[in-house]
């Protein structure tokens, strides 16, 4: 058992080290010079229960720095009980280039375990845009995300995910802010390294021909994680798989409000993550015992333990910084140094909750 924990501490600190060094000189930006003529692009967000932060998100799409004419916005209600559909109705009315659906899904209809899924799927079969780019009502996009995101693109590229910061209020959101830094770096450098991991759905642009090809997101319905199979079906089309990381792309998301909402998020990435390929779990379960590790050394050769702790800290922390600082945001010192804990105990429950015989709520459905 010793041995074993010595050698996850030594696997912990070398995967960092490896993750610093890639981030530091082997960095890679997909920005390609500046286009002379723009193509046409498709907007395309289902929201469902959003009627607070939508028009957040409504506000910030308006402001975006395109050609209006090269625009088409696809806005489909996913049969919200509050007034995100006459939101949505109101902000498309009177706009040619603004279209307003309502999901027709039956709740009986067994086919479809992803209600968004389904959804996002009758609006991209109306998209005609080169390009598709997808964010969440709860989100806010920067004004130069589309002109960023098109490009990234070059001819074998088919898929390119961009930053989101989740933006906290709370200590807890502090936390949730950096595991997403923390699992964008990791993101960034597998696809960087020209592996293709996870997508992500509040941040996504697809090449409208990849897209088509891949059968698209009537493909993933069985999927709660349709973000994550989208990504991979136009992977194993033959298209190239990127991760853009620039102040122009990024956008925010809000914080889980409370440790049952977070759980059930977690519950459902938790079912995606389980269909990565066994290198990747294998890599991950090293992460996460990283810590029980530290306490094993810790009681047998204190000073061991705490150097491994620290040295594992200070070297993801670097990692952090570096790349929050690529997007111009801050990230304190004070929550790296706890974050290990956060993330363990975080980790242990979500894999508690996810044996736990209980549906999956989200979005006000059971899954």
């Amino acid at each position: 058992m010793l041995i074993f924990a010595g050698f996850t501490l030594v696997f912990a600190i070398l995967l960092v080290l490896i993750g610093l060094f890639r981030i530091t000189f082997f960095w890679i930006d997909h920005r390609k010079a500046v286009q002379v003529i723009w193509p046409t692009v498709s907007i395309l967000v289902a929201a469902r229960d959003e009627e607070v932060l939508l028009p957040r998100l409504l506000q910030s799409l308006e402001r975006l720095d395109y050609p209006n004419e090269l625009l088409t916005f696809y806005l489909i209600d996913d049969q919200s009980g509050d007034g995100t559909g006459l939101i949505i109705t109101d902000w498309c009315s009177n706009h040619q280039n603004r279209k307003s659906f309502k999901s027709k899904l039956a709740p009986e209809d067994s086919s479809y375990k992803n209600g968004k899924a389904a959804a996002l799927n009758s609006i991209c079969a109306q998209a005609k845009g080169e390009f598709l780019f997808f964010t969440d009502a709860d989100c806010k996009v920067n004004s130069k995300w589309i002109k960023e995101g098109v490009s990234c693109f070059d001819s074998d590229t088919g898929i390119v995910i961009g930053v989101t910061k989740v933006q906290a209020t709370s200590l807890f959101g502090k936390f949730q802010e950096l595991e997403w830094w923390n699992a964008l770096t990791q993101v960034k450098i597998a696809a960087d390294l020209g592996f293709q991991t996870t997508g992500l759905g509040n941040n996504m642009i697809i090449r409208k021909i990849a897209y088509d090809k891949s059968g698209g997101f009537g493909m993933t319905t069985k999927s709660l994680t349709e973000d994550l199979e989208i990504s991979r079906l136009i992977h194993q089309t033959g298209f190239k798989f990127v991760h853009q990381i620039s102040p122009q792309i990024l956008s925010f998301t809000k914080e889980e409000s409370g440790l049952v909402s977070l759980m059930n998020q977690r519950k459902r990435w938790l079912s995606g993550v389980f269909t990565l390929p066994v290198p990747w779990l294998m890599l991950l379960n090293l992460q996460f015992l990283f810590l029980p590790a530290v306490f094993l050394i810790s009681y047998y050769i204190p000073w061991l333990g705490i150097l491994s702790f620290l040295i594992k800290i200070a070297v993801q922390g670097a990692q952090l910084i570096l790349v929050s600082s690529r997007v111009d945001q801050k990230i304190n010192w004070l929550y790296i140094l706890f974050f290990d804990f956060y993330s363990f105990l975080i980790n242990v429950l979500t894999i508690l909750y996810y044996i736990y015989p209980s549906k999956i709520r989200w979005k006000s459905r059971s899954y």
